[in-house]
């Protein structure tokens, strides 16, 4: 027997081995739990992702798409309404402006008739006897100027102030389109490619996203078969804690002490130093080299993982876009909205007015007509009282001669007012046809939507918002658990980086045993080394362990002795 031996020698070896088999299984237990925790990120991701097709392309989105639509169509509707009302407007103005000069014409002729009327009056005086009646001169005349002038000034007055609001309502509709030049056939522009961008982005979102949970159950198939390689790891540990326990054996054989209750005489603690010297330099041996080869395969495989995840993920984001979880394609056409409808808002306040005025030219035309009428009643009493200045100076005979010639002026007079009052009506009567136009179109191509739109449109923007948040959450998630995916997966990689030396320290390990044992392998086994053999060779778990033992010391045989007890083999197999 070797001098070196001894069981503290042989116990510091497996002591020596217990610490590599711990660095292996800390190791081990690290990269298993880096790629735990990474296969949890990526089927989150792939829950998020998953969601996404069906958020995108539902009811939700088809809904908010027939708001934009209506948005880009009254915005059309409006661009072309605002071009006829323009001119609408301006021949409004122009009607409204040329019956300024039939007024003016009713004002002279009424003036004319005052100076007819003194005139009468200072006539009549100059020829009348006790037994004349000139109130026809003196009075009727004079009466019908007053009424004619007093009903005329109130006309004149409606009539400015009806210019007024109507040159009034050119200059801010000028104004307004002078501000916002082009802007509606603009937005109308926009809105198309909005909702054109829109499609794209759902498009492309719903690619994306199916890609994204196709090539993140790629990388968790990946990570699980790479999860079935680290299985080395427990193989090897296994492989150790047998190798250490038959140490544990030699040593209390060296002892004196029994194992598996086999007493050992000095002669047979030499023969069961060299086999179970021989047998573990063996299982080391194959342990090492499996070990070895299986640390390099399963490294490479994860670097190359950690690889694979970092260009699938980057293909995942790429998808999206270079700006993905900052803004999205539907966050901006959520802004777009927002101005499209503040936009329309204007417009419509425009119209409003429009309308306003409209309304407006309506009343006072009506307030004029009636003037008109007044006037148009005074013009008949002018016949009337022509008419009996024309039989009084008949009357007369040759000293009515000079009231003759003011019947003939106030007869003048009469026709000139019939005219006047004639234009102004038909002039009048245009405007109130105009406004009317207007109050008809608005209510045919929709005026008053403005308000539906805007619900609706912000209906758009909550379902808008509420999809681009949806994307946003799942764009970062990729953006952040994505990063960490690699870092843990490289992680992982790095986990086993340096293994591989612990092969060689293996090695050293079983050129120490082979100095503890010099000796060979006795050719006849006594009963107690065979008992020894089979008893280790019932430790076993794998395949591997049993193809080296039976390599040394052949299959087992049926007849071997057996220990008597199986109380230590059971409490070795939970170990």
């Amino acid at each position: 027997m070797s001098v070196s031996a001894t069981p503290t020698a042989v116990n510091q070896l497996a002591a020596d081995l217990a610490g590599h088999r711990e660095k292996i299984e800390t190791a081990f237990v690290s990269v298993g739990g880096c790629l735990t925790e990474g296969a949890a990120l990526l089927n989150k991701l792939i829950k998020l992702f998953d969601a996404l097709p069906d958020a995108l392309r539902g009811a939700e989105v088809e809904e908010a798409t027939g708001h934009l639509e209506a948005v880009a169509s009254r915005a059309a509707a409006l661009s072309d309404a605002f071009g006829q009302e323009r001119a609408g407007l301006e021949r409004l103005f122009e009607v409204v402006r040329a019956a300024n000069l039939p007024i003016s014409d009713l004002h002279r002729t009424i003036k004319m008739m005052g100076i007819v009327s003194i005139n009468a009056r200072v006539t009549a005086a100059s020829i009348a006897e006790d037994t004349d009646d000139f109130d026809v001169f003196t009075t009727d005349i004079a009466t019908l100027s007053e009424s004619a002038t007093r009903t005329l000034k109130e006309f004149s007055q409606v009539y400015r102030q009806l210019v007024i609001e109507v040159d009034a309502a050119v200059s801010q509709r000028n104004r307004f389109e002078g501000a916002h030049a082009h802007t509606l056939s603009d937005l109308a522009g926009r809105l198309a490619a909005t909702l054109r961008a829109l499609e794209s982005q759902r498009t492309s979102a719903v690619e994306g996203s199916a890609e994204t949970s196709r090539l993140s159950r790629q990388i968790v198939g990946q990570i699980g078969n790479a999860v079935m390689a680290l299985q080395v790891g427990d193989a090897t540990r296994q492989r150790l804690e047998h190798i250490e326990t038959g140490f544990h054996h030699l040593a209390e054989i060296l002892s004196g002490e029994p194992v598996f209750d086999i007493a050992f005489t000095s002669e047979d603690r030499t023969h069961a130093l060299a086999a179970i010297a021989t047998l573990e330099q063996a299982q080391l041996a194959e342990t090492a080299r499996d070990f070895g080869g299986e640390v390099d395969d399963a490294e490479r495989s994860l670097a190359a993982l950690a690889a694979d995840a970092e260009t699938i993920m980057t293909r995942s984001r790429g998808q999206y876009g270079s700006d993905a979880g900052k803004s999205s394609a539907i966050s901006s056409l959520s802004d777009q909205l927002r101005a499209a409808v503040a936009l329309l808002g204007n417009f419509e306040a425009e119209r409003a007015k429009l309308e306003a005025v409209a309304a407006t030219v309506q009343q006072t035309v009506g307030i004029l007509l009636g003037h008109v009428e007044a006037v148009q009643d005074i013009e008949a009493n002018m016949r009337l009282v022509s008419l009996n200045a024309a039989v009084r100076c008949a009357q007369l005979g040759p000293r009515g001669a000079s009231l003759t010639v003011i019947a003939t002026q106030l007869r003048e007079l009469t026709s000139e007012t019939v005219v006047a009052a004639e234009s102004a009506v038909d002039w009048l009567s245009q405007s109130a046809a105009l406004a009317d136009a207007f109050g008809a179109t608005t209510a045919t191509d929709g005026a008053g939507e403005g308000r539906g739109l805007e619900q609706g449109a912000t209906l758009a923007l909550e379902l808008l918002s509420g999809l681009d948040q949806k994307l946003a959450t799942a764009l970062s998630s990729l953006d952040t658990d994505g990063t960490r995916v690699i870092a843990l997966l490289q992680k992982a990689a790095n986990g086993l980086d340096g293994l591989g030396a612990l092969s060689e320290a293996m090695d050293d390990i079983r050129m120490q045993i082979a100095d503890l044992a010099p000796d060979e392998i006795p050719s006849e086994q006594s009963a107690q080394l065979t008992g020894l053999i089979a008893g280790l060779r019932r430790l076993y778990t794998m395949e591997a362990e049993r193809a080296v033992h039976d390599t040394l010391f052949g299959p087992p045989v049926a007849s071997a002795a057996a220990p008597a007890s199986d109380d230590m083999f059971d409490d070795l197999m939970v170990l």
